[in-house]
């Protein structure tokens, strides 16, 4: 799945969310933190990361990338 984000980045949190991978932002930060969440292929444990257009995120079988 594509995903545009408006503006230079977004923070991985919010992508969950925005993309619809976590339902709120404790469910996204639980997801995070447990270290189930990779971006370009590295587990990524901090909820604050920003992603800008070209990084892949992939989560419970979904997998998003930044236009």
């Amino acid at each position: 799945m594509e995903f545009e984000i408006e503006g230079p980045f977004i923070k991985l949190g919010q992508l969950l969310k925005a993309a619809r991978m976590a339902d709120m932002g404790s469910d996204a930060k639980a997801i995070i933190q447990g270290g189930e969440v990779r971006v370009n292929g590295e587990t990524e444990t901090r909820r604050g990361r920003k992603l800008v257009p070209g990084d892949v995120v992939t989560y419970g079988g979904k997998t998003v990338e930044l236009k």
